[in-house]
């Protein structure tokens, strides 16, 4: 019991040093929209939180999103669509 307590504190601690980490996503469905991080995790309404911009942005198949972990990893902020030079 003791020890599990312990185990919980390190974490906590742990993840309070990098409350957000930056990811990259691909867009895999529109309607609604559904971004696949690191090729296993597909996420859609309530784990992505959209900004205005990206809310009224028409996304494609296969665009790029730039994403913020929120710690826990429980909500994912969307903050924009990538473009390629």
């Amino acid at each position: 019991m003791m020890l599990d307590v312990i185990k919980k504190a390190a974490v906590a601690a742990v993840d309070a040093k990098s409350p957000v980490q930056i990811m990259y996503g691909s867009v895999t469905d529109t309607q609604p929209l559904e971004i696949t991080v690191e090729q296993r995790l597909a996420l859609s309404d309530p784990f992505l939180v959209l900004t205005e911009s990206v809310a009224q942005r028409n996304w494609m198949l296969g665009d790029t999103a730039l994403l913020l972990r929120v710690q826990g990893g429980d909500s994912y902020i969307v903050l924009d669509r990538l473009v390629k030079p």
